[in-house]
């Protein structure tokens, strides 16, 4: 029988990044790739990230979460799904931080007098072989990696890192000039990104402002991708385009980045909001079962 047929889900958004929850805390059992598309489809509860919370494996921390992907694929986090199961652990519990252990490591997040969520998203990851990169570049700042023709590429030059995910970012002078339905899945599926990557277009306004496009890894285009943002920020702060707290202005929104310099943790700070509650239709997993 199907993990996910007649379960309770939250469907939830940051910014528009369609976010659903699933609390398997009390009965942990795995969810398969085919379980997690099937939620995804256009008769369960259509989602970019599906939070499953599990029991805490660590010591002080709230839950392990297991993180999918519209294609079923798992990532290693997602800042604006952890602002959404953060805002729902604080309103069960009281608490004014919580913690989540994802696969990407720990993340803290806590609530803003302002009602917006703060998580920090950790330590960014520059080396090659941490992003991870098929080739080895010395400085991730900037690879020799381009799309279209030699002598005038439609992209090239990208800043790579990993944000707890892989991330390519591009620099142009406007994100909507460019079809990235069509670029993005070229890139994210490049030899030269092994787990592939996360796409994004990003357009410096001023030292303090960022205007972001993003195709996700698994997902698509998105309205809102918080590491996105978060890479694009580091990045920029990076190549001294910026400083180290700017703007990050999304399709769906604002989210406020900060690199801070004591500790070079990532604070991501954005609003969340809750859509509905629902169950899945064991109907939509008859395949799986079958399977």
């Amino acid at each position: 029988m199907s993990t996910l047929g007649n379960h309770p889900f939250v469907k939830m958004n940051g910014l528009g990044n369609r976010i659903v929850v699933v609390d398997m805390r009390q009965k942990p059992l795995a969810i398969s790739a085919d379980e997690a598309r099937a939620a995804a489809g256009p008769d369960g509860a259509p989602f970019d990230q599906m939070m499953a919370l599990y029991p805490a494996k660590t010591p002080g921390t709230d839950a392990f979460v297991r993180i999918y992907n519209t294609d079923g694929s798992e990532a290693g986090a997602c800042g604006n799904g952890t602002r959404c199961i953060a805002s729902l652990v604080a309103k069960e519990t009281g608490k004014s931080k919580m913690t989540f252990e994802t696969a990407a490591g720990l993340l803290d997040s806590w609530p803003n007098a302002d009602g917006r969520f703060t998580v920090d998203m950790g330590v960014p990851k520059f080396a090659w072989n941490e992003v991870p990169l098929a080739d080895e570049f010395q400085d991730t700042r900037a690879i020799a990696l381009q799309i279209g023709p030699i002598d005038k590429p439609i992209l090239h030059s990208p800043s790579v890192m990993s944000m707890g995910n892989p991330h390519a970012i591009f620099w142009v002078d406007d994100v909507n000039a460019y079809d990235l339905s069509r670029i993005g899945p070229m890139l994210e599926n490049h030899p030269i990104f092994p787990e592939r990557a996360n796409i994004s277009l990003a357009q410096v306004v001023s030292k303090e402002h960022l205007i972001v496009r993003t195709w996700e890894r698994g997902a698509g285009l998105t309205l809102a991708c918080g590491s996105a943002a978060c890479a694009a920020a580091v990045s920029a702060a990076r190549t001294r385009r910026t400083g180290r707290t700017v703007t990050v202005t999304l399709p769906g929104g604002d989210l406020v980045i900060e690199w801070r310099e004591k500790d070079n943790h990532v604070l991501m700070t954005g609003p969340v909001a809750y859509e509905y509650e629902g169950r899945f239709d064991p109907k939509l997993f008859a395949a799986s079962d079958a399977a």
